[in-house]
């Protein structure tokens, strides 16, 4: 996957707001983002991976145990076009549902008290939980250096930072990664569980980790690599959506682009580079015109 190659600094996804005068809005300076907003799994730290495996696993068996009616819908989940389409930057009940829905399969919804199995949707989001807590123990989470880089640029000036994961894990992470402390905020699974915030594509995750750093969604950027996460960032009104793919594949950036983003890399050392408008306070990339809003949900 290449990066957008229309402009070199993140662009706006809607043109200038009408109710300036146009030539007024393109000689008017248009500030860098004040604060960023983060996704965890595959933006900052490389624990997408050790996600989708875990949901092979859990899947596959559940696919075996209830084969779908129709065969092709037997196929064994895909741990890049499935957990990328279904499962990423979703809660984990919601990423469960959505694929066996998907494959035409509509377990029992079950009760919380389900032990990991394949017979309810909360059972198969057990066995995921408890897959992915063994191989977290197992260590080797590591965060992205191009990120590290970028947050350690926003920190020198000052911006603003927030971590948002519907993982309840997310904090973990971080630690594991040893970047916990380049964070001012952290909103994640336990957090969204305890408001009882909706899981994306609803903003409420961004919403809520904006109004902790006291910036307004349409003066803050949010990085997703989830068409969930980039649909949410979106619909907050957020000033700057970033979609990360880190693969070779275009129709992967293209998805993200139609669900949101105003712009697409690889690495989000790209942003810190080029000949355009960087994303540190001082002359930068134009935030989206959209509803003002200012605060999280209550």
């Amino acid at each position: 996957m290449h990066e957008d190659p229309a402009t070199d600094a993140p662009a706006p996804a809607r043109g200038p707001d009408p109710r300036q005068d146009p030539q007024q809005a393109a000689a008017a300076p248009v500030p860098a983002p004040r604060a960023w907003v983060l996704d965890t799994d595959g933006v900052i730290t490389d624990s997408a991976r050790v996600h989708a495996a875990a949901w092979k696993t859990a899947f596959d068996a559940c696919l075996r145990d209830n084969p779908p009616p129709d065969p092709a819908a037997r196929r064994p989940f895909d741990p890049g076009d499935d957990y990328r389409r279904h499962v990423d930057g979703r809660a984990r009940l919601d990423g469960a549902a959505a694929f066996l829905v998907s494959r035409g399969l509509r377990l029992p919804a079950g009760d919380p008290g389900d032990p990991p199995g394949t017979g309810t949707v909360r059972a198969v989001a057990a066995l995921k939980e408890r897959l992915f807590t063994e191989r977290l123990g197992a260590g080797g989470i590591e965060a992205y250096p191009g990120t590290v880089r970028l947050l350690r640029a926003l920190k020198r000036a000052g911006v603003p930072r927030a971590a948002a994961s519907a993982s309840r894990h997310a904090g973990e992470l971080l630690e594991s990664a040893g970047v916990r402390d380049l964070f001012d905020a952290l909103v994640d699974g336990r957090e969204t569980a305890r408001l009882g915030l909706p899981g994306k594509p609803d903003p409420a995750l961004f919403l809520e980790a904006a109004a902790r750093l006291g910036v307004p969604a349409r003066e803050t950027a949010v990085v997703e690599d989830a068409l969930a996460g980039v649909e949410a960032g979106r619909r907050g009104g957020f000033g700057l959506v970033v979609g990360v793919s880190r693969t070779e594949d275009e129709g992967a950036a293209e998805d993200l682009r139609r669900h949101g983003a105003d712009r697409v890399v690889r690495d989000l050392a790209e942003l810190l580079s080029g000949p355009g408008p960087g994303v540190i306070p001082g002359p930068g990339v134009s935030p989206r015109p959209g509803p003002e809003t200012e605060k999280g949900p209550a």
